[in-house]
């Protein structure tokens, strides 16, 4: 799930995945980190959920997947679309 509070120069993309699906540690990869794993880990959060909030320049597309421990590689459903082999959000 992404969540966005937009800002005058800024929107900052909440990337939330579920508690226990994938097991063990996930991070965000993408453009606004020169795809380096481990720079974003999402954090648990009191409603269950595991969380990382970043903020991003306004009107920009930006590419990103989530990798999980092991190597496991995957997207998130509710992306503003698929460019075949990454998601995007629109900031």
């Amino acid at each position: 799930m992404l969540e966005r509070t937009r800002h005058k120069n800024t929107t900052q993309v909440t990337f939330v995945v579920a508690a226990d699906h994938p097991c063990g540690e996930v991070s965000v990869v993408g453009d606004f980190n020169d795809w380096q794993p481990g720079t974003h880990p999402l954090r648990a959060r009191k409603d269950g959920t595991r969380a990382i909030t970043v903020a991003m320049p306004t009107e920009q597309r930006v590419r990103f997947r989530y990798l999980a421990h092991g190597d496991y590689w995957f997207d998130e459903d509710s992306a503003d679309g698929h460019d075949g082999t990454n998601c995007y959000v629109h900031t």
